[in-house]
Order: structure tokens, then C-alpha cells, then sequence
């Protein structure tokens, strides 16, 4: 069994990463509710709260495109310009109180808006791929994780061997002591649609300019179990934080539909802009509160693939929402907060 043995930290950092692939296959088999169900803690969820990546902190900023992404998609936001931008960095885990060191991945849910008010949501991970390879398999190893049948986990594992690979980057992969250190990435693909109706297969990723600073887990329980809000919070607070896009294009062959499987190394990248981190804003009132970062909110040139789990995300995001919002009681906006109207 000591082969198989599976530590608290990789269980939340797979779990963690349902924010980013959560989803429904079909009515019958696997619902957006059965799902967002299936997270909970067994002492139920933090109500008022996000139902997975539970803790974070918001910012605003701009998107500074330099236009070359214009060559692959025709989407506005990618044409040379300076956009607003909305986000938030947080953690993979449903427990709003969870310390840093306890959660393996990290996620940055992210918000671009054009001129005329055409939104490009993104929500990714910092994981270079998914645990498992579909919906059903991300809900039977949240399944398998809460069962007391000590037989589960070695059944799940033996079902899904690409857990494996998974399990040795979340013991293996170093942390840092800063978001503002972390790659995050779209790990789905999806679909550039460039002027001339050419469809283009790619997935992006948000990479650090800031020096990254490779850290043990120890070494970050010791800064305490808030340190990743407080330092991002110093850090913008002493200069704009930058991340560069960086698109990459898929061959042949390369497959679309499985998040588990990376591209090969050398497939051609693009850097199409960079997004500046301006200011953090307060996550209780602030204005990622009443933000559904669904990734099928998509501007004219980009679509989805084949991947299945941007829809499955989509679905089971709205449950998410709603279910918050309507626990207004157990997470009280401030009457004075500017996200808009409360349901």
C-alpha cells in the first residue's frame, strides 16, 4: 500500500485543481451539482463562499497587447492596445482558511475587457497539466479521496494511470513564496480564429517576469499561513507586477481534448502582450466578489475545442454562483462595496 499512498497535500492539490476543470458529461451520468457537491469538506462547504479556490486576493490592472496575437485571432483584445483587466490569485482548496503551505496549486482567475464591453474570462492553474484526462475521472478521484474504503485510491490509481505523473510534479515541483513568481496556464485548448476564418489550435500561458525563488514547503509554513496575500499585496503596493502571454500553437497530432497530455517541447510560442498587476483590491468587497470566471465567456476569434472541460467548467461555475450568492447571510457584502447590485 506505501506505493500507492497518496500524502493530504497531493489529494488537495488534484481537488484544488477542480476549479480550473470541474464540469458535467451528460444529464444522468454526471451533473454540475453531483460535482460541486463532491468537493466538500466532510464538515460541509464554507457557505458564502466560493465552492473550490475558496481563498484568494483580487486586483485590477491593464493588459498590454503588442498585437502580434492578431496574427492567430481576430478577437479585439489582441489587437495592439491597453485593456482593463480584473483578477484574482487564489488557491485550490474550499476551505476560505486553509494555510498557504497546505495547498499545492495555486490559481489565477482573470477578467479582459474591450472598449465596446467584449469580456475574455480565463481561469487557470499553475500545474503544467491536469491530474486525470476527464470530468468523470476528476469526480471518481474526488470520490475516491473522501472514501474510507482503504481500497479506493488504489483503484482510482490503477484506472487513471496519469494520475501518477501528476502526483510526482505536486512532490517534486518546487514552490515559491510569491504569486507573483507562478506560471499560470490554460492547460485546455481552445480555438484562435484569425481574420481570415483559419482556425488555429492553442493554449496560453501567463509567465512571471519577476526572478522566481524556488522555496520548500517548510520554508513556506514558516512564513506563516497568510504569507502569499500579504506578500503579493507588499509587492504591488512597491511596483506594478508583470506576466507575459505567451501562446502556443498546436501541430498535427498533438491532442486537443485531454489536458492531461503537454505538447512537446519546441512547438512554435508567441508572446502576445502582458498583463500588469496595478493594484490589490479586498477580496471580501472587493471587485472579483460577484465574478463568475467562467472560461466560455469568449470574444469573437476564440472559441472552444474539443476539450470537454471548458463547458463542464462553465456548468458547474454557475452552480458555484449561484449557490454563494444565494448565501448573502453567511458572507455579508459591505453596503458600501462597488461590485454593483446584490442579489
Amino acid at each position: 500500500m506505501a506505493k500507492f499512498a497518496i500524502g493530504a497535500a497531493v489529494i488537495a492539490a488534484a481537488t484544488g485543481a477542480f476549479a480550473y476543470t470541474a464540469g458535467w458529461l451528460s444529464p444522468g451520468r454526471l451533473t454540475p451539482t453531483r460535482l460541486v457537491a463532491a468537493l466538500a469538506p466532510p464538515g460541509g462547504p464554507a457557505l458564502g463562499h466560493r465552492r473550490n479556490h475558496a481563498k484568494g486576493i483580487c486586483f485590477t490592472g491593464v493588459f498590454e497587447s503588442n498585437g502580434k496575437g492578431a496574427e492567430l485571432s481576430r478577437a479585439g483584445l489582441l489587437a495592439a492596445g491597453t485593456y482593463p483587466a480584473l483578477g484574482r490569485f487564489n488557491l485550490g482548496t474550499a476551505d476560505p482558511n486553509a494555510p498557504d503551505a497546505t495547498v499545492r496549486v495555486r490559481g489565477l482567475g482573470l477578467q479582459l475587457t474591450a472598449p465596446d464591453g467584449t469580456l475574455w474570462r480565463a481561469a487557470m492553474i499553475d500545474p503544467p497539466f491536469f491530474p486525470v484526462s476527464t470530468p468523470q475521472a476528476f469526480y471518481d478521484l474526488l470520490t475516491a479521496s473522501h472514501s474510507k474504503d482503504p481500497e479506493a485510491m488504489k483503484g482510482f490509481i490503477a484506472a487513471n494511470p496519469e494520475f501518477g505523473t501528476f502526483v510526482g510534479w505536486a512532490k517534486g515541483a518546487p514552490w515559491t513564496a510569491s504569486y507573483a513568481e507562478d506560471a499560470f496556464n490554460s492547460l485546455n485548448a481552445f480555438i484562435f480564429v484569425d481574420a481570415s476564418g483559419a482556425r488555429h489550435a492553442v493554449r496560453w500561458s501567463y509567465v512571471p517576469q519577476a526572478t522566481v525563488t524556488p522555496i520548500t514547503d517548510a520554508e513556506l509554513t514558516a512564513l506563516g499561513p497568510d504569507h502569499l496575500e500579504q506578500e503579493i499585496a507588499q509587492r504591488v503596493a512597491s511596483g506594478p507586477q508583470r506576466w507575459n502571454l505567451v501562446i502556443t500553437l498546436a501541430e498535427a497530432g498533438d491532442p486537443t481534448n485531454d489536458p492531461s497530455k503537454v505538447w512537446p517541447a519546441g512547438r512554435r510560442t508567441i508572446d502576445a502582450g502582458t498583463l500588469v498587476v496595478q493594484k490589490i483590491e479586498d477580496e471580501r468587497d472587493g471587485p472579483c466578489r460577484d465574478i463568475n470566471f467562467d472560461p466560455t465567456i469568449l470574444p469573437d476569434g476564440i472559441a472552444v475545442s474539443d476539450d470537454p472541460f471548458p463547458a463542464a467548467r462553465s456548468a458547474a461555475y454557475a452552480r458555484s454562483f449561484n449557490l454563494r450568492t444565494s448565501e448573502v447571510k453567511d458572507y455579508p457584502y459591505n453596503a458600501t462595496a462597488t461590485t454593483g447590485a446584490k442579489p
